[in-house]
């Protein structure tokens, strides 16, 4: 049996189990990642992060992300900022600009006087294959069937495929239903986070967000990025915006195309735990 200390956090609500492992990395399934994300017989979560020790002199630490269903992912933005509360609060670095190495390539984190958390998320790949997403050329909007009806979606990586519709009433949208069929459409190879954006004015949004692996759920740092982008690609919103999500607001900033994403919101520790598998 294995012994496994970890600390439960959340960024908006999105909520996760983080586990340092930068002296000795846990070799774990994705049954038991399911298992510690099961909210009935386990811990409980989004995602499960592992802090490991850098592999590069370009980063400070190793970040890894699973999804509640065992899958490993490249990039999540609530969970970077917790990230980043969790290497302070614990003492693993005194810095307060941290570079992270993910799968999806290099991040930076800044923690603000405030307590809040600065999240630099690299600039927005809009190329269909580096997505993925099957399509013949990059474009603002793309026409994409589902069960016969077509909707108007916009793709874009933020170190994680996204598909974001513009609705008119974030209360109403079809999350449940729709977002499970767009989040597995044979056009996006990998899955997709699929986004359901109500632009209340240009620098205000509401969103709600579907998650690769996860469901919907309370906030989604990267879905709010990838929204911002994609509206103001399409002429809807300013460089700077206020995204509502159902967990709280976060502050989004994109100077524009070859750019990157500015991410600015909380992280919370909830409680601490010993888990054995």
């Amino acid at each position: 049996m294995m012994e496994i200390l970890f600390t439960k956090m959340h960024g908006l609500g999105n909520d996760f189990v983080v586990i340092d492992a930068t002296s000795r990395p846990p070799e774990l399934s994705a049954e038991q990642i399911r298992f510690i994300a099961d909210r009935h017989f386990g811990v409980g979560c989004d995602q499960v992060l592992l802090v490991e020790a850098a592999r590069t002199a370009a980063a400070d630490f190793t970040y890894r992300i699973f999804n509640a269903d065992g899958s490993e992912v490249g990039q999540c933005g609530n969970g970077a900022r917790c990230f980043a509360r969790f290497v302070r609060d614990k003492g693993l670095t005194d810095k307060d600009q941290i570079t992270v190495a993910t799968a999806s390539g290099l991040i930076t984190l800044h923690i603000e006087r405030d307590g809040q958390v600065t999240v630099d998320m690299g600039a927005p790949d809009f190329t269909p294959a580096n997505i993925p997403f099957e399509a013949d050329a990059p474009a603002d909007s793309y026409a994409l069937e589902v069960e016969g009806e077509t909707y108007e979606i916009a793709a874009v990586s933020m170190g994680n495929p996204h598909a974001v519709l513009r609705v008119d009433d974030v209360e109403r949208a079809p999350v449940a239903t729709l977002g499970p069929k767009i989040e597995s459409h044979r056009r996006f190879p990998q899955r997709v986070n699929v986004g359901f954006m109500q632009v209340v004015d240009p620098q205000y949004i509401r969103l709600r967000v579907y998650e690769r692996g996860s469901g919907e759920t309370l906030a989604c740092g990267s879905g709010a990025c990838a929204a911002v982008v994609t509206g103001r690609q399409q002429g809807w919103l300013d460089d700077r915006v206020t995204v509502s999500l159902p967990g709280g607001e976060l502050q989004i900033n994109w100077a524009g195309e070859g750019q990157a994403v500015m991410m600015t919101g909380p992280a919370v520790s909830v409680f601490e735990g010993k888990l054995s598998l």
